[in-house]
């Protein structure tokens, strides 16, 4: 046996033992595993074998048991041995002992070896994979840190610490992320999938978990259990509310959350590219908790229909941009906060409620969805759309020109019939 082949031996359990990954007693398993299978490649059965591995040394040891039989019984040399060979041993042995043999593995030849890599090199990619998918099924709802390898059209790879892919598709990252090779990028484990034994790691920066884990990471109050997180709505890189609750009646859980001066909420907005995060207080009263969602509107009241999840907003005609907020981001958000549908209307002055007509008395010459198209700007009346100007209801309702010209000349029209 030539020097390159016991190095390539040697190689081989250094390799091994070095796998901080899997523990001593499965890799001792392996190992005899591994050396067990040539075994019964090469001669039909291992069970005449013991196999004891010592892989703090990387080495092993392999002894061959056999049963003396006379010269003439002679069969399978493999589990017999004759008795004229045993007596070569030891001049004691007699016919049906046993005999103990030291074998040397190197003996087997260049095959044997090869064979032996292939078959511990597929076991323990085997097991890595394995304890990847257990160890990241363990992970998911938790945030993790990788170093970015590569990226391409529609995903990320990063590495961790240990060398294991994780990956971050494009639509679970947040629309204004801009990230380089070599940066460290945060996220929180989504799912943990394994087609084929090949465990993937799919990551998140949009989860509402992910926020809320960033939370619990600055706010200890959070992660001590004193401050809840009731509810998270979330348009990722955009805007965000929160609402928290705290058990204790001495704390402050908006208070606590956003800190002194923001300082506590700061770093969760940096870390999220500067998302609005709104943290409201929560309360089982449902049109209190409309009313905050909807902040920094101020509501004059509310009607729930608690059959269809539905409530009609009632505002002063001043405070219904508010309540619906740039590009309509302010309701969106509070209506996923609440699970209600919510319909803004403004509130009219008696002495104006004779004058102007609700559009809803349009339908028969107004498509019912333009009509939801203006609502959704907070215009619910004839007036209060008569009040913007043209430039602005094309910009705000995202409806062609022409159809805004056929609403404001069916609206106008009717204020003309009534003068």
């Amino acid at each position: 046996m030539s020097k390159k082949e016991t190095i390539s031996l040697i190689d081989t359990f250094s390799e091994f033992k070095e796998l901080k990954s899997i523990d001593r007693s499965t890799l001792i398993s392996v190992m005899e595993e591994s050396f067990r299978n040539v075994i019964s490649k090469m001669f039909g059965t291992d069970e005449n074998y013991d196999v004891i591995i010592n892989p703090d040394k990387g080495d092993f040891e392999i002894y061959r048991n056999r049963t003396v039989v006379a010269d003439e019984d002679l069969e399978d040399e493999n589990v017999e041995i004759s008795l004229t060979d045993a007596k070569k041993i030891d001049e004691d042995f007699e016919i049906d002992e046993e005999v103990t043999e030291t074998v040397d593995f190197l003996s087997f030849g260049r095959r044997a070896i090869l064979t032996l890599r292939q078959t511990l090199s597929s076991k323990i990619l085997e097991l890595q994979k394995d304890n990847v998918f257990s160890k990241y099924s363990e992970k998911v709802g938790q945030i993790v840190s990788a170093e970015l390898y590569q990226i391409w059209k529609k995903e990320m790879l990063l590495i961790d610490e240990d060398g294991n892919e994780l990956y971050l598709p494009k639509s679970e990252q947040i629309p204004t992320d801009f990230y380089r090779k070599g940066d460290t990028v945060r996220a929180v484990v989504a799912m943990v999938e394994n087609k084929n034994n090949n465990p993937k790691i799919i990551l998140s920066r949009i989860s509402p978990v992910f926020l809320e884990r960033l939370f619990e990471l600055e706010v200890p109050e959070i992660h001590e259990g004193l401050i809840t997180i009731k509810k998270i709505a979330r348009i990722p890189g955009e805007r965000a509310k929160v609402a928290v609750e705290s058990y204790d009646d001495r704390i402050d859980p908006v208070g606590a959350c956003v800190g002194v001066k923001g300082s506590r909420i700061h770093g969760i907005v940096r870390e999220l590219r500067n998302e609005n995060i709104d943290v409201i207080n929560y309360t089982n009263n449902l049109n209190l908790f409309i009313s905050r969602a909807l902040s920094p509107a101020k509501i004059s009241s509310i009607r729930l229909n608690e059959e269809e999840k539905k409530a009609e907003i009632y505002l002063k005609p001043e405070e219904v941009s508010q309540a619906i907020g740039k590009g309509g981001l302010n309701i969106k958000l509070a209506s996923l906060l609440t699970g209600y549908t919510l319909d803004v209307f403004r509130e009219m002055d008696e002495d104006t409620d004779t004058e102007d007509i609700y559009l809803d008395e349009f339908s028969d010459e107004i498509d019912q969805w333009v009509i939801d198209s203006l609502k959704a700007i907070g215009c619910d009346t004839a007036k209060s759309v008569l009040a913007i100007s043209r430039q602005d209801l094309i910009r705000r309702t995202d409806l062609e020109e022409e159809t805004v010209d056929d609403v404001l000349a069916i609206l106008n029209a009717e204020f003309a019939d009534e003068e």
